[in-house]
């Protein structure tokens, strides 16, 4: 699922503020560059926990109702809005980097051929999977 969530981000004299308004989160990066990682960092981690416990994930505001003065940190500098795209299935596959123990039952001779050219058949089966399924790392 993408989506693009409208974000402030609020300038103060050390570090930059974030607020996800409809995600509920704050966070911060030490320039604007680092804020906006940050940002796509924390919607991503927050979704996909949202998912792996079967909530919905909250769908984006529009843009035009997110009013930077009313934010929680306009009182902290000067605040501005933007937005932030997020891919959660990208995000997912990039830190979901747990492998899981399979199975697999070959044709001993397909095993032997495999083993004589040296082949890892753990990195040739999770390629063909990735091809079949058309996703890539």
């Amino acid at each position: 699922m993408k989506a693009v969530y409208p974000v402030i981000f609020t300038q103060t004299d050390t570090v930059v503020l974030v607020e996800v308004p409809d995600m509920k989160i704050l966070t911060e990066g030490k320039n604007m560059q680092d804020a906006i990682e940050m940002a796509r960092d924390a919607i991503g981690l927050k979704g996909i926990s949202m998912q792996d416990n079967g909530e919905a994930i909250p769908l984006p505001s529009d843009y035009r109702e997110i009013d930077s003065d009313k934010g929680t940190f306009a009182e902290e500098g000067e605040s501005q809005k933007s937005l932030v795209d997020i891919d959660f299935d990208v995000y997912r596959r990039k830190i979901d980097t747990k492998t899981v123990r399979r199975n697999v039952t070959l044709p001993n001779w397909l095993n032997r051929e495999a083993e004589e050219a040296h082949l890892n058949v753990s990195r040739v089966l999770q390629e063909a999977l990735m091809s079949k399924l058309g996703i890539s790392r």
